[in-house]
């Protein structure tokens, strides 16, 4: 399973960025997947996820301002950021596992399979 992300930047506050993860060599017919992001000098923190039956969980921090979202015809995970803060500066990360739940979880150690991350930086 490799997963790669993409569509990091550098934005103003109150701006918008797409990611995307592309997923390859994944053939689970119940899985979940998630992203995750890593501020300098602090821990993994989960921020939303989704599962292939499409239910979603948002981390507080994130609510009424991003939206995961899949296109399984492409096998790609979507993070739409809007109004996007400083504190939202961090490597991004997606992650992805299977399931017989329907379900998914916003901690790290539900979590096979990782991409590389992407870099996304919201100045002031």
């Amino acid at each position: 399973v490799q997963l790669v992300e993409s569509g990091g930047g550098s934005v103003q506050a109150g701006g918008s960025l797409r990611l995307s993860c592309a997923a390859s060599g994944y053939t689970y017919s119940r899985y979940y997947m998630g992203w995750f992001r890593q501020a300098a000098g602090k821990g993994l923190e989960g921020v939303a996820c989704i599962n292939s039956d499409g239910s979603t969980i948002y981390a507080d921090s994130v609510k009424g301002r991003f939206t995961i979202s899949q296109d399984n015809a492409e096998n790609t995970l979507y993070l739409h950021m809007n109004s996007l803060k400083p504190e939202d500066t961090a490597m991004y990360y997606c992650a992805a596992d299977s399931t017989g739940r329907g379900t998914c979880y916003l901690q790290r150690f539900w979590y096979t399979y990782w991409g590389q991350g992407t870099q996304v930086t919201v100045s002031s």
